[in-house]
């Protein structure tokens, strides 16, 4: 490969790497806005979608999950607890230890304030071929595995 087909292909993976990280900041912008209409906190609301996404879960696997303490926890879940958000949950398996889950009725609203992004993607998504979308959820799984790792990473720094 030349220095200029190496200089062009970093230019565009730097410009890859920039969209990710401009797609990123108006995502956390996008869940700022809905958290507030819903009145749940940033981190409240994390909490929930990865609660909705993974639950049932345990409160301990669910701290280590978005990196909070787990006194810190505790109030997030006593939070969504009280806004009907989420139930916990005795273990079946366990009966010391309790699940979180959450509530399929109360997140009705939270896809609908979802709606326009959902629309949005569905029009740029149709243009993409079967073998593209292929490519493209590939890429997004392998996205999400390596900030899953980076923040294995940083967790263990402490």
């Amino acid at each position: 490969m030349s220095s200029e087909a190496r200089r062009a292909r970093r230019r565009r993976i730097t410009e890859a790497k920039q969209r990710l990280r401009e797609l990123r900041i108006e995502l956390a912008v996008l869940n700022h806005r809905v958290g507030s209409r819903i009145e749940i906190k940033d981190v409240d609301f994390d909490c929930l979608d990865v609660i909705t996404q993974h639950g049932p879960i345990s409160p301990t696997a669910l701290a280590r999950r978005v990196g909070v303490h787990l006194a810190t926890m505790t109030g997030i879940l006593d939070r969504l607890e009280r806004g009907g958000w989420i139930v916990r949950e005795r273990d079946e398996s366990d009966r010391r230890a309790v699940l979180v889950r959450g509530v399929p009725d109360k997140q009705r609203p939270i896809y609908e304030l979802y709606g326009g992004m959902n629309s949005s993607l569905d029009t740029i998504l149709d243009g993409y071929s079967d073998e593209q979308l292929d490519l493209l959820t590939d890429f997004l799984r392998r996205c999400t595995q390596a900030g899953q790792s980076a923040t294995d990473e940083l967790a263990q720094q402490r």
